[in-house]
């Protein structure tokens, strides 16, 4: 597509956004591509199962394994890697396309000679194959889809509409085109994990130089995973984040850490170990040991968990996303231990 025509689409895709919604005809949220919703429209659905789905960006997300809780959160990744800001995926029918275009060009918001333009490249006076109805049933028009967050890139899939039969891949010069690893992204940027705020032993307070245990819900701290999925194409991919360490932070440096890197492993699928009794001269597997008193104030004891990411998809495929880590800062209370002279 020449550079002029690429501009002038996203300045007409970004100025209508708001302008087009309100045009009669215009495709809304109860327009069907197949079983599932159009756009960039959300919806949700509950299976027989109970299992909750919610299509976004013309993608059905599964998040029934999810992570839960209040304090729950998206993953940030370990490294500069993110989801990719848009995507291509199927979006019309012969029949939605038209009913979606036809009322922009009767607008004439973008000019006679780009509707003149658009009208041919569509065939849209023929009213049995305009729109390709002649293969309706056959394929889809595809069209692209933007990350609700609009990222840096969100404009960089310009391409227009375009025609995939069924069972063909999409053109090879189109990237973004959903396949089963970008729906492993959008899977992944969807993930979220448990709050991190960590137990400790003693509770109340902590006291100067005695090991204080640490500990995460064993329970709460299993894989979570979400799944994606483009019914109409029967492409699927899931993303699994697995616990895999938990990092402590003392908040201060007069402090020692249980081990010393202060990364507690995942053992026997327990991060840390609760105290017991009987365990106050023990060496706790992981935890913190403070070295003065925090007065009047607290200690910002920071606890982050680092997942493994893996994901699995249509025909076999599969492998290995950036680490995700997630974290949170809890006031530790540390005093002096009051002894009795006699």
């Amino acid at each position: 597509m020449p550079a002029v025509t690429r501009s002038f689409w996203r300045l007409a895709t970004f100025g209508l956004i708001v302008s087009l919604l309100a045009l009669p005809g215009i495709a809304h949220a109860d327009d069907k591509l197949g079983d599932e919703t159009l756009g960039g429209e959300q919806s949700a659905k509950t299976g027989d199962d109970g299992t909750v789905s919610v299509t976004v960006g013309g993608v059905v997300f599964d998040r029934s394994k999810n992570g839960s809780g209040d304090s729950a959160g998206a993953l940030t990744s370990s490294t500069s890697w993110s989801p990719p800001p848009c995507w291509y995926a199927p979006k019309y029918t012969p029949e939605q396309l038209q009913k979606y275009l036809e009322p922009i060009w009767e607008a004439g918001s973008t000019g006679y000679e780009w509707d003149a333009k658009q009208r041919e490249k569509y065939n849209a006076d023929d009213e049995k194959k305009g729109f390709n109805k002649d293969k309706t049933g056959e394929g889809y028009w595809w069209g692209s889809y933007v990350d609700k967050s609009y990222p840096p890139g969100w404009d960089s899939c310009d391409e227009d509409y375009f025609w995939v039969d069924t069972g063909d891949a999409p053109p090879a010069n189109i990237e973004n085109a959903i396949t089963p690893e970008i729906l492993a992204e959008l899977a992944y940027a969807e993930i979220r994990v448990p709050g991190t705020e960590v137990t400790l032993a003693p509770a109340e307070a902590t006291k100067v130089n005695l090991p204080t245990w640490a500990w995460l819900d064993g329970a709460e701290f299993k894989p979570v995973s979400v799944t994606a999925s483009v019914p109409a194409i029967g492409l699927q991919a899931t993303a699994t984040a697995e616990p895999v360490s938990l990092e402590i932070k003392a908040g201060t440096p007069d402090a020692e850490t249980y081990p010393s890197s202060g990364v507690c492993e995942i053992n026997d699928g327990r991060i840390g170990e609760p105290y017991a009794k009987g365990k106050a001269d023990e060496t706790p597997p992981c935890g913190v040991k403070y070295l003065r008193s925090s007065g009047d104030d607290t200690f910002p004891l920071q606890a982050t968990v680092t997942w493994e990411i893996h994901w699995t998809g249509t025909g076999g495929a599969g492998g290995d996303l950036p680490n995700g880590e997630f974290g949170a800062t809890q006031d530790v209370v540390v005093q002096e231990i009051q002894a009795i002279n006699r």
